[in-house]
């Protein structure tokens, strides 16, 4: 049975030799992908941030200092890690930092506040938080020097100083409950020996949309999630000359690996990172980057379609975005995608649980527009089911059901949860309605009415 940490559930060994023999799993960590990414693609620029530029060598030197400088200060292998950060270039060097450090990312929305992340930080005994000093006005290193007081967990907070903004937090301090405060950019040490890490292993968490009375966590391998962000990748044809626009936050399901930044960088191409997906900020930003690719919900997409006019950039490097969520794109706003920006649209209804759905890009115009694609994967295995659990015919509308190579069989620490959304051959029940053309595709209606209490 492959290692993973206590509270995670593994795929059985039946579906774990299927996923390997059909070469969907290959046994490569995130962080050693990167190494290898820095080979090969070295002079070529990795990351933007408004005036910031990282090559692909000079971004795998950051993460491996870093990551022996998180060592440095005490953290080990299988501990797990608050990270909290807007999308800054700091953000993927802290997640792949901490990866390469043997620790274990829970990635955090920066919306959450005193009431969330406590909860993170209980559930998954984080030792750890990097976050910023203070961000937009929000004290998050009081908020985390709160939490280390009032628990036996939190001990290190790394703090992101905000570029132009004033902060009290300087230096390496120790509060009185015993917890280290030190400037992230402080974490810096010569690099050491690589760790023998197994791709079987949690690579890092993410949240769920999923409301319930804990945080609902969703353990992602380095084999699941590889494969994902590899797969979406070849699926859109995306290469060394393409430019992704990191619109959405850095921390969800759809920027990061859906093909996001992991898929770039794989290919090695150029993420562009961004703080807001408001349309004053981005589309100047694709036009002086000549963005090829971004991600977008349907909202941003509206806004961004009403704002071209006044804001007038230049969009068309644009080859195709991606609208995603869990609701439906209105067939209006997907109509005029095309004949705005001169792109193509592609639909994709996806999970931080990991089923995925897309359009193909040789899909004819009216599934583009009306349906949320096929699964990503040959090896996904979808379920269309009534109240009564059991499948309805094509065109009739239930529950989707999945499993396959990059869908969760549990969450983390959540064995009541899990009785409840997983059938016991190992479906997991995504709570969201919908119907299967044909052809294949599928078309998301919208959700269970129960599911968010579930």
């Amino acid at each position: 049975m492959p290692f993973m940490l206590d509270g995670c559930t593994p795929w059985p060994e039946e579906f774990v030799d299927r996923y390997w023999a059909a070469g969907h799993w290959r046994g490569n960590t995130l962080d050693n992908l990167l190494r290898g990414w820095a080979l090969q693609y070295g002079p070529r620029t990795a990351l933007v941030h408004g005036a910031t530029r990282l090559t692909y060598a000079r971004l795998n030197r950051r993460v491996d200092r870093m990551a022996a400088g998180f060592r440095l200060r005490g953290l080990r292998a299988g501990q797990r890690v608050v990270v909290q950060l807007p999308n800054v270039p700091e953000f993927v060097i802290t997640v792949f930092a901490l990866m390469r450090a043997g620790a274990v990312p829970v990635l955090c929305p920066l919306s959450y506040r005193g009431s969330e992340v406590p909860r993170l930080v209980q559930v998954t005994q984080a030792v750890g938080y990097v976050g910023p000093s203070t961000y937009q006005g929000f004290d998050h290193t009081a908020m985390a020097a709160d939490i280390a007081a009032r628990g036996p967990f939190l001990r290190r907070v790394f703090t992101w100083e905000v570029p132009g903004e004033e902060t009290p937090y300087g230096g390496l301090t120790t509060d009185p409950s015993g917890c280290q405060y030190s400037p992230l950019g402080s974490i810096d040490a010569p690099p050491e020996p690589a760790l023998a890490q197994s791709a079987d292993e949690v690579a890092f968490f993410l949240r769920s949309d999923a409301t319930a009375a804990a945080p609902l966590l969703v353990p992602r391998t380095h084999n699941d999630y590889t494969y994902q962000a590899r797969a979406a990748a070849e699926l859109v044809s995306l290469a060394e000359d393409d430019v992704y626009l990191a619109a959405l936050p850095a921390d969800g399901a759809f920027a990061l690996g859906c093909p996001g930044i992991v898929g770039t960088l794989s290919v090695g191409g150029t993420v562009v990172l961004v703080e807001s997906p408001d349309p004053a900020v981005c589309l100047p930003v694709i036009a002086r980057e000549r963005v090829t690719l971004t991600t977008v919900g349907p909202a941003v997409a509206r806004r961004w379609l009403d704002a071209l006019p006044t804001v007038r950039a230049d969009v068309s490097s644009l080859r195709l975005v991606q609208v995603c969520g869990e609701a439906p794109l209105p067939r209006a706003t997907a109509e005029r995608i095309g004949p705005a920006w001169g792109c193509r649209l592609q639909q994709v209804f996806g999970m931080a649980e990991g089923f995925l759905t897309l359009t193909r890009p040789d899909d004819p115009a009216e599934t583009v527009l009306a349906t949320q694609g096929r699964p990503l994967s040959p090896d996904d295995e979808v379920r269309v089911v009534g109240v009564d659990g059991r499948d309805v015919p094509d065109g009739e509308p239930g529950e989707l059901l999945a499993r396959g190579p990059y869908t969760l069989r549990g969450y983390y620490r959540a064995p009541d949860h899990n009785a409840r959304s997983f059938t016991g051959d190992g479906y997991f029940r995504t709570g969201v309605l919908g119907w299967r053309a044909p052809d294949g595709s599928l078309v998301v209606t919208g959700r269970l009415a129960d599911f968010r209490v579930r």
